[in-house]
């Protein structure tokens, strides 16, 4: 019984030391992976919100652009409302001319 006794409780404890190295290694492999993973998203993360931004420039000086355009639109639509544009119409469309005006026309 003696060796039973001794071979017993020694090999429980080496088998107890040998089960806490691999539960040991398991989490650390576990936790590596975790890290990996959580590092490889904040790469993406990180391409994403770049190209966000290069998007968000994009659409502003988009929308810069079409604030101009709108302006000039206004322009000209306050433009059509006066005189001065009915009788350029008039002459380039209709070929009128005000009273006294001679028109010059080239040889066909």
């Amino acid at each position: 019984m003696n060796n039973k006794t001794r071979n017993g409780p020694g090999q429980r404890g080496k088998k107890q030391v040998r089960r806490h190295k691999q539960s040991v290694m398991l989490v650390s492999m576990v936790v590596l992976l975790l890290s990996a993973m959580i590092f490889f998203q904040s790469v993406t993360l990180q391409a994403k919100k770049k190209e966000y931004t290069r998007q968000e420039e994009e659409l502003k000086n988009q929308i810069a652009e079409e604030k101009e355009r709108s302006k000039e639109i206004e322009e000209y639509e306050a433009y059509v409302q006066t005189d001065e544009y009915v009788k350029e119409i008039a002459r380039e469309k209709l070929g009128l001319v005000e009273e006294g005006e001679i028109l010059f026309k080239p040889a066909e």
